[in-house]
């Protein structure tokens, strides 16, 4: 049986309070555990809930640290070397998959960043002849005709060791989850920074991935200023509705966002095999009525809540797959593919984290496929989600003005509307997962650079090359 409202809001208090007595953890379709951590930079996240959320884009402990004075013990055998960090922590690494991995200009081309080496081509038995600890890192000369040496860094062997993982995470990034309470500070940033150079726009990107979603003050109320500042982050990604929207309430398009109706938390494109990942909207005018409040929720808050409350539901909007269609318009009819949708709740497939929140309700097709005795148990599990996502708790209510842009993470916030009436001009655009992360990822490269990329850059001989560091996280 589902909780009434009231024991459903002592249930979700019960849940936070229980959260809080945890120190780390992840949200895994595996695992109960949420994450409740000492916030910061205490301005946005003091007004969040004190939560956060680890995930696979910050070490989950140091790792070794590596002196030139006493380096790394290595052996090899016929089929592995292993290196030993100190006393009590060792790693293996088996010899094909180093020399599938030697980053030498024969085997690595370091402009383009792609593999020379012919994979298929490497001996079955493949054995080091010689390992060397070298203050730059490991070197490794193969028993090849031409003795084939391979250097490889200690921080990058680190950071990549699989036998044991000493760290899943190299380059991730702290989630702050938040509920109704970050509207006492919400996380924001002036148009000037963002337009004045990479360090704003940094800071812009950092809000989003840390919290969904980050406000853009003193924005001229222009969809010219808006669409140019849409495209600091990357290309526009053109739809059925445009590239560029700027539209009022007058159905122009086949959709309930063209009207006056209030909309309910969402996320959107379920429709679409790859939803858009980032969404800008700027309110230009609103005049002769009221209403057409925003709203936001953060998916990963609701969904650590639902997890707390029901593992079984949490479980189930992790595994069944929601079709969903856009057939307003006559002559375009979306489906994803494959057609049976993808669950509400997306997973990283080896870590499990909570990656995506994929949700609308009112674009979700028919449900055909449940099995017999899911049918009540997939509903009480949707009824139990919409009440952690409708929770007073849960949501962030905000009225838009002219001159105030902002962009949310459509993976992870849902956003909606109260109804409203008079003349209401929003402006706005999509930008794909993939261009806003790039364009965080080479940020970052400059102003927050990973590990690796400390530790090899002007220690490790001909690491960068064309920019970039052969040994970057993400090759």
């Amino acid at each position: 049986m589902l909780p009434s409202v009231r024991a459903f809001n002592t249930l979700c208090s019960a849940a936070r309070r229980a959260g809080a007595a945890r120190s780390l953890g992840r949200i895994t379709a595996s695992s109960p555990r949420l994450v409740h951590g000492i916030p910061r930079p205490r301005s946005f996240a003091s007004a969040a809930q004190t939560q956060t959320l680890a995930t696979a884009t910050g070490f989950d402990a140091p790792l070794p640290e590596i002196k030139t004075d006493d380096l790394p013990i290595v052996s090899s055998d016929a089929k592995q070397v292993a290196v030993g960090w100190d006393t009590r922590t060792w790693s293996r690494f088996h010899n094909i998959w180093l020399r599938d991995h030697c980053r030498c200009p024969r085997c690595f081309h370091s402009i383009t960043k792609q593999r020379l080496l012919n994979t298929f081509q490497i001996p079955a038995d493949i054995a080091p002849l010689r390992v060397f600890a070298k203050p730059e890192g490991l070197e490794v000369v193969w028993n090849t005709t031409d003795a084939h040496t391979s250097l490889y860094p200690w921080s990058w062997l680190q950071v990549n060791s699989y036998d044991p993982p000493l760290s899943r995470g190299a380059n991730k990034s702290e989630k702050v989850l938040w509920g109704s309470k970050i509207q006492q500070a919400p996380p924001s940033i002036t148009y000037e920074e963002v337009m004045a150079g990479d360090a704003g726009l940094y800071k812009w990107l950092s809000n989003i991935d840390r919290f969904g979603f980050s406000f853009v003050s003193g924005v001229p109320p222009t969809p010219e200023a808006t669409e140019e500042l849409s495209e600091k982050i990357g290309f526009i990604r053109e739809t059925q509705y445009g590239r560029f929207w700027d539209f009022t309430s007058d159905l122009a398009k086949g959709d309930t966002a063209y009207t006056t109706i209030a909309l309910g938390a969402h996320t959107d494109n379920t429709y679409f095999t790859d939803p858009c990942g980032l969404q800008l909207f700027h309110l230009l005018e609103h005049t002769g009525g009221t209403g057409g409040t925003t709203l936001l929720v953060d998916g990963f808050y609701a969904a650590s809540i639902l997890k707390e409350l029901n593992p079984e539901s949490y479980r189930l909007l992790a595994k069944v797959p929601i079709p969903a269609h856009a057939a307003g318009e006559p002559t375009a009819l979306y489906r994803p593919t494959p057609a049976s949708g993808y669950p509400v709740l997306g997973h990283d497939s080896l870590t499990r984290d909570l990656t995506q929140v994929r949700w609308n309700n009112d674009d979700r097709s028919v449900m055909s496929h449940l099995e017999p005795g899911e049918v009540e148990k997939w509903y009480e599990a949707i009824r139990l989600w919409n009440k952690c996502l409708t929770s007073p708790d849960s949501e962030y209510w905000v009225q838009l003005q002219p001159g105030t842009a902002v962009v949310v993470d459509n993976h992870r916030v849902l956003h909606g509307r109260s109804a409203f009436d008079g003349k209401r001009r929003m402006c706005g655009a999509y930008i794909g997962v993939d261009e806003y992360r790039s364009k965080f990822a080479v940020l970052s490269e400059q102003f927050a650079p990973d590990p690796v990329l400390k530790a090899t850059t002007g220690s490790v001989p001909d690491a960068i090359v064309n920019g970039r560091s052969i040994w970057h996280a993400a090759l």
